[in-house]
Formats: C-alpha cells, structure tokens, sequence
C-alpha cells in the first residue's frame, strides 16, 4: 500500500477523534483497520495522546471551548500548499534582470568593453556568458523550484518519522 493511502486514512482517524467523520467514511476507516498494522498503530498513539491529555482538568468558558472544537475541526482539513511570497516574486524578477542587463551589455557595449581591457569580443562574451548571463538564468530557474522542492523535503521528513 502506498504511503498517500495511508495519510489519507490516518487523516480519517483524526477527523473521527475530532467528532467530523461521515458515516460511509468511518466504515471504511473501520475495514482498512481490520487489515492495516501501520494505521492501526498510528491509531493506537493517538489514542494514548487523547487518553493523556484526559489527565487535564479546568473550567473553561463554555464559547472558548467550541471555538477550539471548531478550530480543531478546521485544522483537520488537508492544508493548502503555501502561495510563494513577494520575496520570491522580487528574486525571480532580479535574477531576470540581471540575464538581461547581461545580455544587454553583451550586445551593446561588448566592442568598448573589449578594446578597453585588451580583449577580444569572442574572449569578453564566453565571460560574460560564464560569469553573469548562466549564473543568473539559472537562478531564473531554480528560484521558482525551491518551494515545491521545500515542501517535498518536509514530506519526506514527515513520512521518515511516521516509518521510525
């Protein structure tokens, strides 16, 4: 069984600790756990946290204690993947920049710029191509990879801890 299948069902248990389970959905959370060791471990530690948290006792204000009810019901819901930041936006933006302010130079000043340190267009482009128009186009690219290969990180890390 796949591990999706298994945080699928492992989101059903806490949706039917937290009381926002369907009917259909916890018979079927009830027959997978007939047959799956995994989930039914996962259930049984959460269980035992439940059980541990029962320990506390304090009055609360009746409104305080829904709205954590009602919290709790919304954080089970499965989360949204994160919108990249303006930060990031103003990076991609730069790094683009850049490419082409290299590109620019190239084109227009490539001659002035080689008779003035002694080089030839051929030598002065293979440096700007090496040292400032790559650097910055694959900054260009990789920038707009780094959340999803981030969040894929954190997954994995999630998965390695529920395996250990």
């Amino acid at each position: 069984m796949n591990i999706n299948q298994h945080e699928s069902f492992q989101h059903m248990i806490d949706e039917s600790l937290a009381g926002a389970i369907s009917p259909e959905r916890e018979q079927s959370l009830r027959e997978h756990l007939n047959t799956c060791a995994p989930c039914q471990v996962y259930l049984s530690a959460t269980n035992r946290v439940v059980a541990g948290l029962g320990g506390f006792s304090f009055e609360v204000d009746s409104t305080l204690n829904a709205r954590v009810l009602a919290s709790l019901k919304r954080n089970v819901q499965p989360a949204q993947a994160p919108q990249p930041s303006r930060q990031w936006a103003l990076i991609i933006i730069a790094a683009g920049a850049l490419t082409m302010g290299g590109s620019f130079v190239d084109l227009q000043f490539g001659s002035l710029i080689a008779s003035v340190f002694d080089l030839q267009r051929t030598q002065l482009r293979q440096e700007l191509l090496a040292f400032w128009i790559v650097p910055s186009l694959c900054v260009l690219l990789l920038f707009p990879l780094l959340p999803l290969l981030s969040k894929a990180g954190i997954h994995r890390e999630d998965r390695e801890e529920r395996t250990v």
